[in-house]
C-alpha cells in the first residue's frame, strides 16, 4: 500500500509499505477513506519529536471502512465506516474505567522508554514516535486499529466524511481544552492559537457558556475564520501586545480562562523570549518554544484557570511558575481522552448544530501530502486544516 513516511527533518514522501494484518484479535483493518494533518504532525515534520524512525508511517487523524475484523472484535463487522481516535486504550485498566483513556496502562509496548522521561507512560499514540508505542499511522491506504471495540466510533448515519472525521481528534481536543478551562456561565475565554484546534475551542467555549471569547493569532486567514465561524474577537499579536490589548478589553480584570492551543512550537512577534527560544532551538539545547505558556500565565486574571491543549516536547525554560503560584492560577492539561467525548459532540453534528467541516480548507490526493505538510508549515496559501483521501 502507499503511506506517507517520515525520514528525517522535513523529509516526508509516499513509500510503498506492507498492507497491515491483524496482530492482535481486538485488532481491526481498515481502507481509509480521509485522513487529516494535525498541526502536531508539524513537531514531527520538523524533527522535534525524539524516537522517530526513518520509515515511519505518519497520521491520527483517520476514519475509513472495516474490511477485516479480529476474532475477539465484537462491536464491529466488515463494512462499518469508523471514525479512529489517535489514542489507544485497552478500555479495561484503571485509567480507561474512569475515562482517562490517553493515560490507559496497557497499550504503550515501549513503556519503559515513556516512563524514562515523563516519569510513567500515557497511551499509545497512532503515528506519534517510538516512544509512544511505534504505531503505525493513518496517512495510509490501510490501517490496523488495536483494540477496535474501546475507541473506535461507528458512523450509522449518512453523514460525509468531513463531518465526522476530526472527532479523531481536534473537535474533542478543542471540547476538552474548553471543559479543562473550568469556564462558568459569562466568563470571557481567551484562546491563543486559531489553528483547527483553536478554532474548536472557541466553538466549545461558547457551548459551555462563555459570554466573551477572545482569539489570539497572527495569521490573517485564521483570525479571519475565527471571527466568521467562531464569533470571536481577535487579536493580531503582530500588530498589537497582548497583554495591554486584553487589559483594556477587559478594563484591566483580565480573562478568566486563558487557553494555549499552540503548544511546542509558539511565535512571539519577536519578543526577547522568543527569540531566546528559537536561538536555543536553533543550537540543539531545547526543543520547545513556550513563548505561549508564559504569556497566558501573565494574561489570566487572579484565581483565574489556564488550560493547555497544545502539546509540549520536553523540559521547558523560564516559566515563570512564581507568578502562576502567587496568581493563584489552577492549570489543567493533556493528551485528550477521545472517546469520552463521542457521545456529547456526534449528536451535535447530526443535530446540524455545528458542521466541523467549516475548518477544512484544501482537500488532496494522499500521493500530495509532502507538499501539503510544507504548505502548511510555512501557513502558505491560506492553509489551516488538510485533508488527505487515499
Amino acid at each position: 500500500m502507499k503511506a506517507l513516511c517520515w525520514h528525517g527533518t522535513e523529509d516526508v514522501r509516499i513509500d510503498t509499505v506492507p498492507d497491515p494484518q491483524i496482530v492482535d484479535p481486538t485488532d481491526v483493518i481498515i481502507r481509509v477513506t480521509s485522513t487529516a494533518i494535525c498541526g502536531s504532525d508539524l513537531h514531527l515534520y520538523g524533527g522535534l519529536m525524539p524516537t522517530m524512525k526513518a520509515g515511519d508511517v505518519l497520521g491520527h487523524e483517520p476514519m475509513g471502512e472495516v474490511i477485516e475484523v479480529g476474532s475477539a472484535v465484537r462491536k464491529l463487522q466488515v463494512g462499518d465506516r469508523i471514525v479512529v481516535p489517535f489514542t489507544i486504550s485497552c478500555g479495561h485498566c484503571e485509567f480507561c474505567e474512569q475515562t482517562l483513556f490517553a493515560l490507559c496502562d496497557n497499550t504503550n509496548p515501549n513503556a519503559e522508554m515513556a516512563a524514562k522521561v515523563m516519569g510513567q507512560s500515557p497511551a499509545g499514540l497512532l503515528g506519534y514516535s517510538h516512544m509512544l508505542g511505534g504505531y503505525a499511522g493513518g496517512q495510509a491506504e490501510y490501517l490496523r486499529v488495536p483494540h477496535a471495540d474501546v475507541g473506535a466510533l461507528k458512523i450509522t448515519s449518512g453523514l460525509p466524511d468531513e463531518k465526522v472525521l476530526f472527532l479523531s481528534d481536534i473537535f474533542p481536543t478543542g471540547y476538552m481544552a474548553a471543559e479543562n478551562a473550568e469556564i462558568q456561565p459569562g466568563d470571557t475565554v481567551a484562546i491563543w492559537g486559531c489553528g483547527p484546534v483553536g478554532q474548536f475551542t472557541i466553538q466549545s467555549a461558547w457551548m459551555l457558556g462563555a459570554g466573551r471569547v477572545i482569539a489570539i493569532d497572527y495569521v490573517q486567514e485564521r483570525l479571519d475564520m475565527a471571527r466568521t465561524y467562531g464569533k470571536a474577537e481577535v487579536i493580531n499579536f503582530d500588530k498589537e501586545d497582548v497583554y495591554e490589548r486584553l487589559m483594556e478589553m477587559t478594563n484591566g480584570r483580565l480573562p478568566d480562562c486563558c487557553i494555549d492551543a499552540v503548544g511546542t512550537e509558539a511565535h512571539g512577534a519577536g519578543t526577547f523570549d522568543a527569540v531566546v527560544d528559537m536561538a536555543k532551538e536553533l543550537m540543539h539545547v531545547a526543543t520547545d518554544r513556550p513563548h505561549v505558556l508564559r504569556e497566558i500565565i501573565y494574561c489570566c486574571r487572579k484565581g483565574g484557570n489556564l488550560s493547555i491543549p497544545g502539546v509540549y516536547i520536553s523540559h521547558l525554560d523560564a516559566i515563570p511558575f512564581g507568578p502562576a503560584m502567587n496568581k493563584g492560577l489552577t492549570m489543567k492539561m493533556g493528551q485528550t481522552h477521545v472517546p469520552r467525548y463521542y457521545d456529547k459532540l456526534l449528536p451535535k453534528i447530526e443535530s446540524g448544530e455545528i458542521d466541523p467541516s467549516f475548518v477544512v480548507t484544501h482537500r488532496l490526493p494522499l500521493d500530495e501530502a509532502p507538499d501539503a505538510y510544507k504548505m502548511f508549515r510555512e501557513k502558505k496559501d491560506g492553509y489551516i486544516k488538510v485533508v488527505l483521501n487515499p
